[in-house]
């Protein structure tokens, strides 16, 4: 089963390696317009916050994020007036609204000043254990800065069953380095082993269709279950899989 789980997996990477449009119809595009190390993060951050929904719809409300932030989301952070922090309250995607945009982005820049920045707070997480770990620390650590209550919902929780999705997905991007050059590989000393896989519907149907998954919720049980499953296809990069399971769930075949 795991065999052929492999040879399916390997090639749709294989495909996506060759056809080269992965980026541009993904949300890791918004984090691939910057240079800086910082300006990467954040919008890969926001950017990931943002991922649910049409793939064309989460890029193009990520990038008015952005721009109401000058596309310079570390210099904004840091430096933004009371002013310009306001001009956030214009922004609306389902129910990300301004004053989620204000209370995470304001956290940030407290993660910035006073914790070492966000690869900082994520590698002391993952000094606690797995991914699901790391990801609880930087909750802890963001919503320790005074916050709009109704912005918690929007950093997954994992002590609550939560599969963290989206932030699995960023820490993906931020990790991993690979020879398509989709992820940044921007963190070093994270051993991409500690990864764990981002699930959604669309991953969840193909690892299922493919016997990598047998739990019928997508939850954090369930994203364990499918990570220990492409430990045995790829030990060391169990999550360089995710965008083939992803890609083999849009094809009708998959459905």
């Amino acid at each position: 089963m795991f065999e052929e789980a492999r040879v399916i997996l390997d090639q749709e990477l294989q495909l996506l390696h060759s056809n080269g449009s992965f980026i541009q119809d993904d949300p890791i595009s918004i984090p691939h317009r910057f240079i800086k190390k910082e300006d990467i993060e954040i919008a890969g951050l926001l950017s990931a916050l943002l991922a649910w929904g049409q793939r064309s719809q989460i890029i193009k409300k990520a990038g008015e994020l952005l721009h109401l932030m000058g596309n310079e989301p570390y210099l904004f952070a840091m430096q933004a007036s009371e002013r310009d922090f306001a001009g956030l309250q214009h922004f609306q995607y389902r129910t990300f609204n301004g004053e989620d945009a204000q209370s995470v982005v304001q956290a940030v820049a407290f993660i910035y000043r006073e914790q070492g920045g966000l690869e900082a707070v994520f590698g002391h997480g993952f000094q606690r254990g797995s991914a699901f770990d790391a990801i609880q620390y930087f909750r802890e650590i963001l919503l320790s800065y005074p916050h709009d209550e109704r912005s918690r919902k929007h950093i997954a929780n994992p002590a609550a069953g939560s599969a963290a999705k989206r932030i699995n997905m960023f820490l993906r991007w931020m990790i991993r380095e690979d020879r398509m050059n989709i992820d940044f590989g921007l963190w070093k000393y994270i051993p991409t082993h500690k990864l764990i896989c981002p699930l959604d519907l669309h991953s969840g149907r193909a690892a299922r269709k493919l016997g990598l998954l047998h739990r019928t919720q997508n939850d954090r049980k369930a994203a364990e279950e499918l990570t220990e499953s492409l430990k045995k296809l790829d030990p060391l990069d169990p999550v360089k899989y995710d965008i083939a399971l992803f890609h083999l769930s849009l094809s009708n075949q998959w459905k």
